[in-house]
């Protein structure tokens, strides 16, 4: 592993982030579950090429979502099967502890609605619309 992503890794190890995504000196953390952090940044333009990611669960839909942020890798405590072969397409270096077939829901009664969406998409720009979509659906939901 580039000294880059241990760096990003320890951090999210030592710290309460989901997600760290560092290059040198630069560096974004996030405390919010979910694809939401990704997507905010997409969503802002950032473009993150050259820098590297460190996440405690990667889906498929974040997978797509650090391809449009053009990470050079990502380095996640947990990830999909599915989540992996979109890294690999896109020629992101992955590093990961524990691979499982799916991403599960928060409540572990089904997938995670995320990885649902974009389970048979295929192409990073029709998953970032489908995200979108199910992201403000999502936070049109009210939990009593």
């Amino acid at each position: 592993m580039n000294k880059n992503l241990i760096e990003a890794k320890e951090l999210l190890d030592a710290n309460d982030y989901t997600c760290v995504i560092m290059s040198g000196k630069s560096l974004y953390t996030s405390r919010e579950r979910g694809v939401k952090p990704l997507l905010a940044w997409v969503n802002e333009g950032v473009d993150f090429a050259g820098f590297f990611a460190a996440d405690k669960v990667v889906g498929k839909a974040a997978a797509f979502l650090y391809v449009l942020l053009k990470v050079e890798a990502v380095y996640a405590k947990i990830i999909s099967a599915p989540a992996v072969q979109v890294l690999d397409k896109h020629d992101i270096q992955v590093f990961y502890e524990e691979k499982v077939e799916a991403i599960r829901n928060r409540t572990n009664t089904g997938f995670c609605p995320m990885e649902k969406t974009v389970w048979e998409i295929e192409n990073p720009k029709e998953a970032l619309e489908a995200i979108r979509k199910k992201a403000s659906e999502l936070s049109n939901t009210t939990i009593l």
